[in-house]
């Protein structure tokens, strides 16, 4: 029940966030929940033999959405030499003996809840960004809640038990099923507002094209779910935080966001080519 709520809440805040706010609005929600993710990521990573310095990687991911916000043209170098800056300041502030292990887990966080989000504002600045943003979030929710009801329900095959025993194979073929369903909703629902003049929704192409995309993301929100349970099993911890009651912390919340943002934004770059 609490998990139904918050996300009762949750959802219709975030979608008008998506459809209401500005540009700057949306990136700071974006940077934001990198932010606490990062911290939950580097408490995590605190449980070995670890110190990474938290608040130098919460500067460095702060800056590399400000470089986004102001020029998304430089992001790579943003990302290069903020790396080097952690690198710098691992080895002068860390214990010898730590250096090596601190600077691996600040870049990473950088990387894992940093440049992952940064995608979220670069698909909103994009063409019919906020369609875009909408499909991925739908596509993650609903493929997120089939796996919930289809594993309970139908579950009896494990699909990957050493990092996440309680995921099926029905699971997630049920996951896979709702992100179809939903994108096949939403494709349709564009449709008929166009077919009335109202230009809210806007899915160009074929349905074949936004069916492929709905599995692409689902398949990455999937991978992104494991790959978080395994850095938390190594770490030996359950959960990355209490902030969402139901739900964990903000880093359990958005571990699916964290491979499916960037892969929806890479394949689009792919298709303008």
């Amino acid at each position: 029940m609490k998990r139904i709520l918050t996300a009762f809440v949750l959802i219709p805040l975030v979608v008008s966030v998506v459809f209401l706010g500005p540009y700057w609005l949306v990136s700071s929600v974006a940077a934001a929940a990198a932010l606490l993710a990062g911290w939950e990521f580097l408490l995590i990573a605190s449980a070995r033999d670890a110190r990474p310095p938290k608040i130098a990687t919460l500067v460095a991911i702060a800056l590399l959405f400000t470089t986004n916000f102001f020029w998304p043209d430089r992001m790579t170098s943003a990302v290069g030499a903020l790396s080097l800056a952690l690198l710098i300041y691992c080895s002068f502030s860390s214990p010898m003996e730590r250096v090596m292990g601190d600077v691996a887990r600040a870049v990473f966080a950088l990387i894992y809840t940093g440049l992952t989000m940064v995608t979220l504002p670069l698909l909103f600045s994009s063409e019919d960004g906020k369609s875009l943003i909408l499909f991925l979030l739908c596509a993650v929710w609903a493929g997120d809640i089939a796996a919930l009801y289809a594993g309970r329900n139908l579950g009896k095959h494990k699909l990957a038990p050493v990092l996440s025993p309680n995921k099926t194979w029905e699971g997630a073929a049920g996951s896979m099923v709702g992100s179809l369903a939903i994108t096949a909703v939403l494709y349709a629902l564009a449709f008929l507002l166009a077919q009335h003049d109202v230009e809210v929704l806007m899915y160009p192409g074929s349905i074949w094209r936004w069916l492929a995309l709905g599995a692409l993301v689902n398949i990455a929100a999937q991978v992104g779910d494991l790959v978080e349970s395994a850095l938390k099993r190594s770490a030996g911890v359950k959960d990355s935080g209490t902030l969402l009651p139901g739900h964990g912390g903000m880093l359990d919340r958005i571990d699916a966001l964290l491979l499916a943002a960037p892969v929806l934004w890479y394949a689009q770059v792919v298709q303008h080519f």
